[in-house]
């Protein structure tokens, strides 16, 4: 009985023990390696943590083969992994770490200046430190810790913006990561030779998926070094190399990609699935990966972190003009999706409304964060019979006279950005309250450029990158407005609050 992912990759272990699992730059690491490292590193942990199990351990790694052994590692021991973006600012960072408490911190010698000036040096493991061939385990104590791991278990955290500056830690459990990749496997027909060209930051789903695709089929991960993200032909070129046959990414690059002409200077005969999600990938650069790629199969997926990975998808199987959006289809296995109105009842064929999702793909709530958990996951307002929680997206979206799901944008103020999701309010809350650069503020995102853009009121002039280089030491580059437009007031509502659509329709004007 499967009952948790450790269970797939023992699995593949027995069927191809000496098969590559990753390929990063020039260094390879076979399953059989991959696992007794992994193991090993548990035995680490468990002395660190005296045996405690179901608890997150943050990874504050750059993506390579040892922030893969970490999380899996982390797993074995029995916890959930937490991967932390090393490019984050400290003070974000340390938001975290206070909001989670995590047991332990895994880094290296690289980032452990950085670490042991805000979190305790007893809780933090330098894996540099640690010369894993001389760790013995015992297999036995680790098959009775994982005996006690059930698929409702979480298997890690994924950190999130929030409006007040903290980011919540979105909890994922083994299940709806075991649904979503057999969901995956059968309707794509993903099969065990495929080799993953690895883009996705750690601290993004999509990175854990393919280590669930890993660890389930014997997959091979191609990690794409970060350093290339600059450098989008080189990026092609690694795909070419190894014969990547699948990638799932944000539309971010292979815009760039589309709009630099880059696939009639480097073919990719191998490249057979190509899925997409994060933000909406306009029709246009859309069209012209299909017409480079004509025997790949082209599948846009849709759903916030709270949902594992993602609750819809759509098949691109039909000719779709620049113009019209690329639908986000319909549901995935073992998931309901449904458009509500502004009275809690079930939206028509073209009527607008907000998209809520229910099913075992939804998270177990945020971490240490119980009102928060209580605002987001609610009771079906559908069903008054039972205790049945919903996720109520945020999202605008409306059905097709296709029976397709049609994604309109947000109803608030959060976005999706470079394939992050960002509260505006928190880009508010740090510039005005937290490094009180400006008196008053407004966030607005340009969806037609993919720009953020900050409305402030002064009567001086701020300079943008004197602005930018303040906003940097305590937000990520992503959150970042790109744009700063000084007003001499503010629009204001009735009620005196800053008129947010107002502003929406002035974003063009800048």
């Amino acid at each position: 009985m499967i009952t948790n992912l450790l269970n797939y990759l023992n699995d593949t272990i027995k069927r191809v023990p000496n098969k590559v699992a990753v390929i990063d730059g020039d260094s390879t690491i076979s399953f059989n390696d991959l696992a007794e490292k992994a193991k090993k590193l548990s035995t680490v942990i468990d002395t660190k943590i005296s045996g405690i199990i179901r608890k997150p351990i943050a990874v504050f790694l750059d993506k390579h083969i040892e922030s893969i052994i970490s999380d899996i590692g982390i797993i074995y021991s029995g916890n959930a992994y937490m991967n932390l973006d090393t490019k984050t600012p400290i003070r974000r960072i340390c938001n975290i770490l206070e909001l989670i408490q995590p047991e332990l911190i895994i880094t290296n010698d690289k980032y452990i200046g950085k670490l042991t000036e805000i979190w305790p040096e007893k809780k933090i493991v330098n894996i540099d430190l640690i010369d894993l061939s001389t760790v013995n385990y015992s297999q036995s104590k680790i098959d009775i810790k994982l005996n006690k791991i059930i698929d409702t278990d979480p298997l890690c955290i994924i950190n999130t913006s929030g409006s007040t500056g903290v980011p919540k830690g979105v909890v994922l459990n083994h299940r709806s990561f075991m649904d979503f990749t057999e969901w995956a496997i059968s309707t794509a027909e993903i099969s065990q030779n495929e080799i993953i060209g690895s883009l996705s930051p750690l601290v993004f789903d999509i990175y854990s998926f393919e280590l669930c695709m890993m660890m389930r089929l014997g997959n091979t991960i191609v990690i794409v070094p970060e350093e290339l993200s600059a450098f989008p032909v080189r990026i092609l070129q690694l795909l070419q190399k190894e014969n990547v046959s699948y990638i799932f990414w944000v539309p971010t690059i292979m815009v760039n990609i589309a709009n630099m002409d880059l696939l009639s200077k480097v073919s990719l005969p191998c490249l057979k699935s190509v899925w997409f999600a994060g933000e909406v990938f306009p029709t246009m650069q859309f069209n012209y990966w299909r017409k480079a790629l004509v025997n790949a199969q082209f599948i846009n997926l849709y759903g916030p972190i709270e949902i594992t990975l993602d609750c819809t998808y759509y098949i691109a199987d039909r000719t779709l003009s620049d113009n019209e959006p690329i639908p986000i289809g319909i549901a995935c296995n073992n998931t309901d999706v449904f458009i509500l109105n502004a009275e809690d009842k079930l939206c028509g064929t073209n009527e607008e409304g907000e998209l809520c999702v229910r099913g075992t793909s939804l998270a177990m709530g945020y971490y240490n964060n119980p009102e928060k958990t209580a605002l987001a996951f609610v009771q079906n307002p559908l069903n008054k019979s039972y205790p049945e929680i919903i996720y109520r997206t945020g999202d605008i979206a409306l059905i097709n006279e296709k029976d397709e799901i049609i994604f309109k944008g947000r109803k608030d103020s959060l976005i999706k950005h470079s394939g992050y999701r960002i509260e505006l309010t928190e880009i508010e809350h740090v510039i005005i309250n937290t490094l009180k650069l400006v008196k008053n503020g407004c966030a607005v995102y340009d969806y037609n450029e993919k720009r953020i853009k900050f409305y402030y009121e002064s009567e001086v002039a701020i300079s943008a990158s004197s602005m930018r280089k303040v906003i940097g030491e305590v937000l990520p580059k992503y959150m970042i407005p790109n744009i700063f437009i000084q007003l001499k007031e503010l629009p204001r509502n009735t009620n005196g609050k800053i008129d947010r659509f107002s502003l929406k329709e002035l974003v063009n004007e800048y």
